[in-house]
């Protein structure tokens, strides 16, 4: 199939006008001028897209797409407390419940152009959705406990849970790795287990430094996130100490663990970092997750992304979890990013590009999850994950910077279609992926209604 459109933003390469890009049995053929290739491939199907443009799908490099259904019941609350009440809310969930909340989130994603996302939790419920739609994904199965006669328990159901998951993944589509929970609910042995489980290149994902309270915690022993706190949801009389203040920050706490010795590690969020936390994720080649939208709506802070950039670290955008942010858009994402990094710079070497978002949500976060010899541009010899987004409205003429107009004037409404390893997913009809039955939308509904009481 050849997809034209007037745009071709590669992204490993500059945009051009009046562009095509073959596909052939899932597999980036071509890539070039339309009129030069409709001439090279004369019997090939072709698809005009007119004043759109054809870019690589997004990399959501950081989901839960089982918490979807939980969006808009804790708003205009910051980060400790939104998790301590989402948290409690999310036990009234059944596992079909968390099923159907995940392929909610998965149909959301692929009409918000993702093709593919780094999903982290405890159940199965977004491998089975993401794998079941089409969708490309890394799978990190979440352990934790803070009651160190637990850990052996915890780490042998992970351990046997990721195994089954590997039996049943499709190796070209999934990668099934491992993430210790939030520091202030892990007990450090986690980070050791984890740290030598990992070291055949097993991905894992760690949520580090990502709100003030958390550092509070690691460093300082208090915040609303605390073992009393823990105790106290789980009944009296558990064997756990109180925390000790280690006198250090959540990037030199885990360090401790050994947990960034192994080769594949993603930190997700890395806001309240210092110089010496820099010097340490370069040394150690740890690739960071920016969630834009969570971090600024949840009052977490504004993550020093130039200076990781300017680092060589890798850098990709996730959307996070919508019970936090509210709306799974790639492109809403890379706008925020944008705007709060402008906002904060001092200098002009600082001010972020459109170029340098649309990469994070593309090749950045491909990088970053160890997959960039097989997606995240438009290269022959790429697999086909290939979207098309509308650039025809009003206020976006006149068009002459492809980035730029994406970055500042689309949104999750103008994706077009969204093409997963040469299939296409979505197509841009109103009923969107595959129509909902009538019973998921009840099942959904219901959901909400109980989490709402």
């Amino acid at each position: 199939m050849l997809l034209l459109a007037r745009y071709v933003v590669p992204v490993s390469s500059a945009p051009f006008e009046n562009g095509a890009v073959l596909v052939r049995d899932g597999e980036i053929v071509d890539v070039g001028y339309a009129n030069m290739l409709k001439t090279r491939y004369p019997e090939e199907e072709t698809r005009d897209f007119g004043v759109a443009a054809l870019m690589p799908g997004f990399v959501d490099v950081h989901t839960h797409l089982d918490w979807t259904v939980l969006r808009g019941l804790v708003y205009d609350s910051p980060y400790a407390a939104w998790r301590i009440q989402t948290a409690k809310k999310s036990h009234r969930l059944t596992p079909r419940d968390w099923l159907d909340s995940a392929y909610l989130g998965a149909q959301e994603a692929i009409r918000s152009g993702i093709t593919t996302v780094a999903d982290v939790s405890r159940r199965s419920a977004a491998f089975e959705a993401v794998q079941d739609m089409g969708m490309r994904g890394v799978f990190y199965r979440e352990v934790g406990t803070m009651d160190r006669h637990e850990v052996d328990q915890a780490l042998d159901a992970a351990f046997t849970e990721i195994a089954e998951w590997r039996a049943r993944a499709n190796p070209d589509m999934a990668r099934i790795g491992i993430a210790p929970s939030s520091l202030y609910t892990c007990n450090p042995q986690i980070f050791k287990a984890i740290s030598e489980y990992a070291m055949d290149g097993t991905p894992v994902a760690i949520h580090l430094a990502g709100s003030q309270a958390e550092y509070d915690f690691v460093r300082f022993g208090s915040s609303k996130f605390s073992v009393h706190a823990d105790e106290l949801e789980r009944g009296f009389g558990i064997d756990m100490p109180p925390w000790l203040a280690t006198g250090v920050s959540p990037v030199q706490y885990v360090l401790n663990w050994n947990i960034l010795d192994v080769p594949n590690v993603l930190a997700i969020h890395c806001v309240h970092v210092d110089e010496k936390d820099i010097e340490t994720l370069i040394e150690y080649d740890v690739a960071i997750a920016h969630c834009a939208r969570c971090n600024a709506q949840l009052g977490m802070g504004i993550a020093p992304v130039n200076r990781f950039l300017q680092a060589g670290l890798r850098v990709g955008l996730g959307t996070d979890s919508p019970a936090a942010s509210g709306i799974t858009d790639p492109i809403d994402e890379m706008r925020i990013a944008l705007l709060l990094q402008r906002a904060v710079a001092k200098t002009p070497g600082e001010f972020l590009s459109t170029e340098s978002v649309i990469r994070m949500a593309t090749l950045g976060a491909a990088e970053a999850l160890h997959l960039d010899d097989r997606i995240g541009t438009l290269e022959a010899g790429k697999r086909a994950d290939v979207i098309a987004v509308d650039l025809s409205k009003s206020h976006q003429a006149p068009t002459h910077d492809p980035n730029s107009a994406i970055v500042h004037t689309a949104n999750q409404e103008n994706i077009l279609m969204t093409m997963v390893d040469g299939k296409i997913l979505y197509n841009g009809q109103p009923d969107g992926v595959a129509a909902a039955d009538e019973d998921f939308v009840v099942r959904i509904e219901s959901m909400r209604a109980k989490l709402r009481n």
